[in-house]
């Protein structure tokens, strides 16, 4: 009985011993293989030197173009302003001027029907003073740039002239204005007021 039960023994020993040597026997686990391979990974996602200078180049090169555009942009802006705040200076007073030219149409009504028999209708030093007016008038006009239209004996022109009625007329041709009912005026080079004018025609 103690043969066996040492042998026994000595069967579970050799076992465990076995145990032990193929327990210590496994391979032994790579610690660094993860972080070999995530070097690898980058290395192979990384651009050379020369292309990350090329494409900063190009960065470099987009930036300053837009930077052009932008300054040209700028510069235009400006120059739009200051074309508009000209021509508000310019054109101000347009509509205060526009209305003188109701009072130069008067002055000069009184004077053109006087002048025929001005010691009858109208006393000299009343058509003095009147005329003495419409020069004032007229000098204001001209210190803001507003000057008369030339209509008469000229070609009618539908931007500066505003044809009231045709007259059949020998000496001109037709389209020309013969007479001026209201003279008209330009502030600049805009249209202040148009001439209202009569205009020739051929007899028929």
């Amino acid at each position: 009985m103690t043969d066996n039960s040492q042998k026994k023994k000595n069967i579970t020993i050799e076992t465990d011993d076995n145990f032990s040597k193929k327990t210590d026997e496994q391979e032994p686990v790579e610690s660094g293989a993860p972080s070999e391979k995530k070097q690898s990974n980058e290395t192979k996602n990384a651009k050379p030197v020369e292309e990350q200078l090329e494409d900063a180049k190009q960065e470099i090169v987009q930036e300053h173009d837009q930077l052009l555009r932008m300054s040209a942009e700028f510069e235009n802006y400006k120059k739009r302003m200051n074309r508009q705040m000209e021509d508000f200076r310019k054109y101000a007073n347009e509509t205060l001027l526009k209305d003188l030219l109701s009072v130069v149409d008067n002055l000069e009504r009184a004077l053109n029907t006087s002048g025929e028999n001005t010691g009858e209708s109208m006393p000299v030093c009343l058509f003095e003073g009147v005329e003495m007016t419409l020069n004032e008038i007229l000098k204001i006009l001209t210190r803001y740039n507003v000057t008369p239209i030339e209509s008469l004996g000229k070609p009618f022109d539908p931007v500066f002239h505003e044809a009231v009625m045709q007259e059949e007329s020998e000496d001109q041709p037709e389209n020309m204005v013969i007479n001026e009912f209201q003279k008209g005026y330009l502030i600049h080079d805009r249209l202040l007021r148009p001439s209202m004018v009569v205009v020739s025609k051929t007899k028929s």
